[in-house]
């Protein structure tokens, strides 16, 4: 896998650890008084108490973890060699070279088209023969 892939896989799995953080924090929060008018939210205490205060823990963990294993693969990337003007000469060179290359695949495409157009004149000139129980010329 190439590194633009590696570091789009990464970035995926960052989103998804931080959607899911997030989304068990506010599942899991303690409910919160909103006015001195309203009376003061019951809590349960519950055996899960201990597993809902470790659990942002872990996953704060794993999010950290992916955010250290993107910063690696960032940096692994290779650097840019030249300055501004040689990296607009590449790019360039690289345009034309592809401005060529499609030019080449765009009359192969037409040649295709012309032997598929061929190919299909004979083909309906030999269902005609045999539908018509004609011989050929």
């Amino acid at each position: 896998m190439d590194s633009v892939s590696q570091l789009q896989e990464q970035v995926n799995t960052l989103a998804s650890l931080a959607f899911n953080t997030f989304g068990t924090l506010q599942r899991d929060a303690p409910p919160v008084r909103l006015s001195p008018n309203y009376s003061e939210p019951s809590t349960n205490p519950s055996e899960d108490t201990v597993n809902i205060a470790e659990q942002p823990k872990l996953m704060s963990a794993a999010l950290v973890k992916a955010a250290k294993q993107f910063d690696t693969l960032v940096n692994a990337l290779p650097v840019a060699e030249g300055d501004e003007e040689a990296q607009l000469k590449q790019i360039a060179e690289l345009e034309a070279e592809n401005e060529v290359v499609g030019q080449e695949l765009q009359w192969q495409l037409e040649a295709a088209e012309q032997d598929l157009k061929q190919g299909q004149e004979l083909f309906n000139q030999a269902v005609d023969y045999c539908v018509n129980l004609k011989k050929p010329d």
